[in-house]
C-alpha cells in the first residue's frame, strides 16, 4: 500500500499537516507518529480478510528482508526480521482454525515447517532455507489475497 506520506518530502508532509490539521488547537504529532496512527487505524479497520492479506505481506517483505541481509553478511538485521516473520506465522497458526475447512490440517502443517525452517535459517545463516521459505510463502499470500478479493473485500 502507497502512502502519500511516503511519496513527498518530510517538509511538504509537515506543511500539509498544519495547513489540514482539523484540531488547530491540538498539538501536532511528528510525521513518525502520525505514520504510526495511521498504521494503527488501517489494523483496526481492516476486515480480517484484509489482515490476513496484510500478515502475509508484511511476512513475505520480512523473508525479502532478511534474505538481504544475509545475502550482506548482516545478521544482526536478519535476526530481527527472521524473527519477525517467526512472530507472524506463529500469530497464522494460533488463528488457523483447523476445523473449519478441509485444508487447513495441511495448511498447519506448512505453518509448523516454516516457523522451523526460519529458526534454521536463523541459527545457522542459511540463505537457502530464507529462499525456500519464500517460495511456500509468496504462492500463499498471493492465493490468500485473490480469495479476499473474490470475497469483496480487496486487498489493495
Amino acid at each position: 500500500m502507497v502512502v502519500l506520506a511516503d511519496l513527498l518530502p518530510a517538509p511538504l508532509v509537515l506543511v500539509l499537516i498544519v495547513l489540514t490539521n482539523p484540531y488547530p488547537e491540538e498539538p501536532l504529532m511528528s510525521a513518525a507518529a502520525l505514520r504510526a496512527r495511521y498504521l494503527s487505524d488501517t489494523v483496526a479497520t481492516a476486515s480480517p480478510q484484509r489482515l490476513l492479506v496484510m500478515l502475509y505481506d508484511r511476512l513475505a517483505l520480512d523473508l525479502d528482508r532478511a534474505h538481504t541481509a544475509l545475502t550482506a553478511g548482516d545478521r544482526a538485521e536478519a535476526n530481527d526480521q527472521l524473527q519477525h516473520a517467526q512472530e507472524i506465522v506463529l500469530e497464522l497458526h494460533s488463528s488457523l482454525q483447523i476445523d473449519a475447512w478441509e485444508g487447513a490440517p495441511r495448511l498447519s502443517a506448512i505453518y509448523t515447517w516454516l516457523h522451523g525452517e526460519l529458526i534454521k535459517a536463523n541459527v545457522k545463516g542459511d540463505v537457502r532455507r530464507v529462499a525456500d521459505c519464500r517460495k511456500v510463502v509468496e504462492p500463499l499470500r498471493d492465493a490468500w489475497r485473490e480469495a479476499a478479493a473474490s470475497l469483496g473485500s480487496s486487498p489493495e
